[in-house]
């Protein structure tokens, strides 16, 4: 590629991936499908069919976390794990994530929770559906499922936001040197927050074990009358704080949104339930909440699309721009129910696929079936168009819905 074809990428800004990743990337995906961008300091891949080949090459690939994701978690994540160190990880982080294990719970933790909030609003006939139903529910489910019962709704939101923009903090000089420092220190006092919080938790789940997520992974797989090193413990819940809290409530959002874009699909899906899980499947792909943070390093010297990446290189894995690749589908730009379903990759690939792909899918399933049997009749609200933000993260900052009371 000549000097003058790539200067439009040496252009691009940490803002307008922010603001709008789409078009910039669909550029990328014809011209440099693997290319370094100066904004975020390493090379990104922008194809499906390369970040499939990367995800399923564990021997030319290593898997490490984004600069920002590692400033912010600190060592020790089960998103810069390799290997044995990740087999093991994985052992005492999935079991309580996995289908069956999932399909116990779910109900009881979701479902009655979700009626509690729409009953305390149905009567309003107006909200912003994200703050008032969809995060609540999400961190609500999540938080009780890790053993956060007593921390309020706004907390966890809170705290998820904030790592949220620590961890898309990304934007580099020059150098390679973060530009804006204060998302990192106020994701340090987020931290030192959830430690003051959860450490008294850690001393009762230490004598008196229960069925909550960080319970287990405090004692499963150790010696009796041992338990997991905290300092091993607390980068993992940072993670599943994050993830977890945030990633069910976006794709909730993103899929009512594209459905009140398309209101003859809005219409069946309220009117067939059992058409959700495909809307649900379609709006993860269509806008992936986790839309540009898995990040891999060659093991050796790798040629990639023409592309020469010497060993210790880092590449950052568009997975939102892999689930526009019209080599995969028709129309990606568009939300469609009836588009057939195929793998898409908001979700990860590979050995490192999101542990929670169940449990979050299984969440926004049952918050849009009491949504959409409580108020059936919304519609978007003419007064508050929808506005996606996030390169790392991306999803609506608000849904503002009415309907007739």
């Amino acid at each position: 590629m000549t000097v003058s074809a790539t200067r439009w990428i040496e252009a691009i800004t940490m803002e307008e991936l922010n603001r709008d990743p789409n078009p910039i990337y669909e550029r990328l995906r014809r011209e440099a499908p693997v290319a370094f961008v100066p904004a975020v300091g390493m090379h990104v891949v922008a194809t499906r069919e390369l970040c499939l080949q990367i995800t399923q090459d564990s021997e030319a690939w290593s898997t490490v976390i984004a600069p920002s994701g590692g400033r912010t978690f600190g060592k020790g994540t089960v998103l810069d794990s390799n290997g044995e160190t990740h087999r093991k990880l994985r052992e005492w982080i999935d079991p309580q994530l996995r289908p069956t294990a999932v399909d116990s719970y779910i109900e009881a933790l979701v479902r009655p929770g979700a009626r509690t909030i729409l009953e305390a609003i149905e009567e309003i006939g107006a909200v912003d559906i994200q703050e008032a139903y969809f995060a609540p529910v999400s961190v609500r489910a999540v938080g009780d499922l890790m053993g956060l019962t007593t921390v309020p709704s706004k907390t966890l939101v809170r705290w998820f936001q904030t790592l949220a923009k620590s961890y898309g903090n990304a934007e580099v000089d020059e150098n390679g040197q973060f530009v804006h420092h204060e998302p990192f220190e106020a994701g340090d006092e987020i931290k030192n927050e959830i430690i003051a919080t959860v450490d008294p938790l850690l001393d009762h789940w230490t004598v008196y074990p229960d069925h909550t997520l960080i319970s287990h992974w405090l004692h499963d797989g150790m010696p009796d009358g041992q338990t997991r090193d905290r300092a091993e413990i607390y980068p993992n819940i940072y993670v599943f704080l994050l993830g977890a809290l945030q990633e069910p409530g976006h794709v909730m959002t993103t899929t009512l949104a594209g459905l009140l874009e398309n209101p003859d699909q809005l219409e069946r899906v309220i009117d067939d339930p059992t058409l959700i899980p495909r809307a649900i499947n379609e709006g993860a792909r269509w806008v992936a909440p986790i839309w540009s943070a898995a990040v891999k390093v060659a093991n050796r010297d790798v040629e990639l699309a023409g592309v020469d990446l010497p060993a210790g290189t880092a590449v950052m894995l568009a997975y939102g721009s892999a689930n526009r690749d019209t080599s995969a589908w028709d129309d990606p730009d568009v939300f469609d129910v009836d588009r057939p379903m195929m793998p898409h990759l908001t979700f990860g690939s590979g050995a490192h696929a999101c542990a929670g792909t169940y449990l979050g899918s299984a969440v926004v399933r049952i918050a849009l079936e009491e949504l959409f049997e409580t108020i059936p009749n919304i519609e978007p609200d003419p007064e508050h168009t929808p506005t996606f933000w996030g390169w790392t993260f991306r999803g609506p900052q608000s849904l503002h819905i009415k309907w007739e009371v």
